[in-house]
C-alpha cells in the first residue's frame, strides 16, 4: 500500500485545496511561516487516526465538540475563518494505491471491488469526523458506508511516524527506554526473574515501613485526625522501573552521555533512534516516515551523510519531510518538490521555481541549469563545450537551452568549493578532471567532505600514460604545426613520445629546444590549442586516446534523461 497523494483545505494556514503527489520521497519547500510544517502536522494526524488500531467508528460515536486525537477546531480551524464559519471544517483527502494482492485482499476483508486508488476523505470540524470513499459510480455510497473494515484494512498495513526537528536526547532516551522495555518484558515470566523480584521486594519492605512511619509521625503533629500513611512500590511499578532505567553513552572517541553530546549529534542520535524504533513497530507495513528539517543542527557533511540514509530508506520506506536545505531538494524528479507559500502547496513546475522560493542566486550561464558539467579550466571549458556540441545532438541541444552548462574550476584545488556552491544552487553536477595528482587529490578531498562520488566523475584517462590531461586526448596534429611556427620547437622528437602527461612532455620537448616552459608559456598555448579544438572539433580527438571522453558524452547523456523523465 503506497499513499500516492494528499491534500489539505482549511487546516492551520493552508486554506485553500491542492493535490500533492507523494513518491518515494516527497521534499516540502518554502519560507517560514507560510505552512510546511502545517502539512507535514495535518498528514500526521489524518495518517495517526488511520494507522490506530482503534478504528474511525469510535471517534464517530464521541459526543459533538469532543476533541479528536491531535485536532482541536480552535486551534487547527484557519482563525480568520472561525467566525464567519462557526461550523466549518478541516478537509483532508488521502489516495492509496494497491497491490494486486491487496485488491485481493480488500475483496475479501471488506466485502467490495476497488479498481483504480483508493481515495478517502476525512472531515474534522466540532461535530463528529467524516469519512467517505471519494469515487465515482454507485459504488462510493457502499464504500463510504464501511468505515470500520477499510479503517482495519487500512491500518493492519500502514503505519506512521512524525519526527519533529527539535530532537533532544530526552527524545533519543525516551525511544531507547521504550526499546528496552519491550525488550525487557518477555524475562519478567522467568521464574528467575520472579524470585529476585521477591527478595527485593523483602529487602525494601522494612525500609519502606520505617519511612511511612516517619511521614505519618511528622503529619500527626499538624493533621491529627491522620491515622496511617503508607508508602509502597507496586510490582509493575517496580518492573517497570528495572526495564525503563537506563542510560545511552556513545563513544565517537570519547565515552559520553548522549545528554552531554552537541545538538548535532544529540539530533542525529535521535532521528537514528525514532526511525529504528518506528520499523521496528512497522514490521511488514508500510512505513510513511514524516521529517520536519532534518538539516536542524548538522555539519554540511553530516547533512550530506543523512541525504544518503534518507535516500536508502527511501528505497523501503516514504519520506515526507520539509526543509530550507538545497542538498535535500530532489533534483531529478522535480514534482516530488512541494512548493509552499501564499496559503498553498503545490508541486513544482521547474527548478527555477525552487531557486526562486529558497533565494538562490546563480550566474547568468547557470540560471537554467540543471545539469552543470565542471571542468578544471577556462580553456578546457571552451574546448569541451565544442567537443559536446559536435558529438552529441542531444547534448547539443542541451547546451544551446541552458539546461547543460559548463562552470570551470581555476585549477583543481578549487573542486570542493565549486561543488558546494553549485549543490546549494540545487544544480545536478558531474565533474571532469585531469587524471593527474592534483586532480586525484582533489577528489579525494570532495569525496571525503560528501561532495563527490565515484558516480558523478569522469577522469581524462588515457591508455598506455601513468597521468593524463585533456590536452593528451587531442591529435597532436592539429597543434604542431602552431607549435613549430610560432615557437619553433618540434614535438616529433622522442621527448614528446613518452608515458607522462602532456604539460610534463612538452615541458621537456621546450627544454630541449632550450625554450623556457613557464606557466604564463603553458597557459598561453593551452588556450591557442583549445581555439583551434574550438573551431576543429570533428579533428581534435586522437582516436587511441579518447575512450575517457567517449563514456563522459554517454553519462551526461543519461544525466539528462534522468532529468528529463523527471
Amino acid at each position: 500500500m503506497h499513499l500516492v497523494s494528499f491534500t489539505a483545505q482549511n487546516y492551520r494556514s493552508i486554506t485553500r485545496a491542492s493535490k500533492l503527489p507523494l513518491g518515494d520521497v516527497a521534499v516540502l519547500i518554502g519560507p517560514n511561516n507560510e505552512g510546511k510544517s502545517n502539512i507535514l502536522r495535518a498528514l500526521s494526524v489524518v495518517l495517526s487516526m488511520i494507522a490506530n488500531p482503534i478504528s474511525f467508528e469510535v471517534y464517530r460515536q464521541r459526543i459533538v465538540g469532543a476533541t479528536v486525537t491531535g485536532y482541536t477546531w480552535e486551534r487547527d480551524y484557519p482563525i480568520n475563518r472561525q467566525k464567519s464559519k462557526p461550523d466549518g471544517e478541516s478537509t483532508f483527502i488521502l489516495e492509496f494505491e494497491l497491490t494486486d494482492d491487496e485488491r485481493k485482499d480488500f475483496r475479501t476483508e471488506v466485502g467490495s471491488q476497488i479498481t483504480g486508488t483508493l481515495p478517502i476523505e476525512i472531515t474534522l470540524g466540532r461535530s463528529r469526523p467524516g469519512f467517505r470513499v471519494v469515487k465515482q459510480g454507485p459504488g462510493a455510497a457502499t464504500l463510504s458506508k464501511k468505515l470500520t473494515p477499510i479503517a482495519r484494512f487500512i491500518s493492519q498495513r500502514l503505519d506512521f511516524q512524525y519526527i519533529p526537528a527539535v530532537r533532544t536526547a530526552s527524545r533519543a532516551q525516551r525511544v531507547v527506554e521504550d526499546l528496552v522495555a519491550r525488550s525487557l518484558a518477555p524475562v519478567e515470566d522467568d521464574p528467575a526473574y520472579k524470585g529476585a523480584l521477591d527478595s527485593i521486594t523483602r529487602l525494601q519492605q522494612p525500609i519502606l515501613e520505617a519511612i511511612s512511619q516517619n511521614i505519618r509521625e511528622t503529619l500527626a503533629v499538624f493533621l491529627p485526625d491522620v491515622k496511617n500513611v503508607k508508602v509502597e512500590v507496586s510490582t509493575e511499578e517496580r518492573s517497570q522501573a528495572l526495564r525503563r532505567s537506563c542510560r545511552i553513552i556513545v563513544d565517537d572517541g570519547t565515552p559520553t552521555l548522549l545528554d552531554l553530546k552537541g545538538d548535532g549529534v544529540q539530533s542525529l542520535a535521535a532521528l537514528s533512534l525514532m526511525r529504528y524504533a518506528s520499523q521496528i513497530t512497522a514490521g511488514q507495513k508500510n512505513l510513511i516516515l514524516a521529517i520536519e528539517e532534518p538539516e536542524s543542527h548538522l555539519h554540511p557533511r553530516a547533512i550530506h551523510q543523512l541525504r544518503a540514509v534518507l535516500k536508502e530508506i527511501s528505497e523501503k520506506h516514504q519520506i515526507i519531510m520539509t526543509t530550507h536545505c538545497p542538498l535535500f531538494v530532489d533534483r531529478v524528479n522535480i514534482r516530488h518538490n512541494i512548493l509552499v507559500a501564499g496559503s498553498k502547496a503545490a508541486p513544482a513546475r521547474g527548478i527555477a521555481e525552487i531557486r526562486n522560493l529558497l533565494g538562490v542566486r546563480l550566474a547568468d550561464n547557470l540560471a537554467h541549469a540543471e545539469l552543470v558539467l565542471v571542468v578544471e579550466g577556462a580553456d578546457d571549458s571552451r574546448a569541451v563545450q565544442s567537443l559536446l556540441r559536435h558529438h552529441s545532438r542531444k547534448l547539443r541541444a542541451a547546451l544551446a537551452d541552458g539546461t547543460l552548462a559548463l562552470d570551470s574550476l581555476g585549477g583543481a584545488s578549487h573542486l570542493s568549493y565549486k561543488l558546494a556552491h553549485l549543490r546549494d544552487a540545487i544544480c545536478s553536477t558531474h565533474s571532469f578532471l585531469d587524471d593527474d595528482e592534483a586532480a586525484h587529490r582533489a577528489f579525494d578531498k570532495a569525496t571525503g567532505e560528501g561532495l563527490l562520488s565515484l558516480r558523478d566523475v569522469t577522469f581524462s584517462i588515457c591508455e598506455g600514460m601513468q597521468q593524463a590531461e585533456l590536452e593528451d586526448m587531442y591529435d597532436p596534429a592539429i597543434y604542431s604545426e602552431l607549435i613549430k611556427r610560432d615557437y619553433r620547437v618540434d614535438i616529433s622528437i622522442a621527448a614528446f613520445h613518452t608515458s607522462e602527461k602532456w604539460s610534463e612532455r612538452m615541458k621537456n620537448v621546450f627544454r630541449a629546444h632550450g625554450k623556457p616552459w613557464t606557466d604564463s608559456v603553458e597557459a598561453g598555448l593551452k588556450d591557442r590549442i583549445a581555439g583551434i579544438v574550438d573551431r576543429s572539433p570533428q579533428a581534435a580527438l586522437s582516436s587511441h586516446k579518447r575512450q575517457a571522453f567517449d563514456a563522459l558524452l554517454l553519462v551526461l547523456e543519461d544525466k539528462l534523461s534522468e532529468i528529463g523523465s523527471g
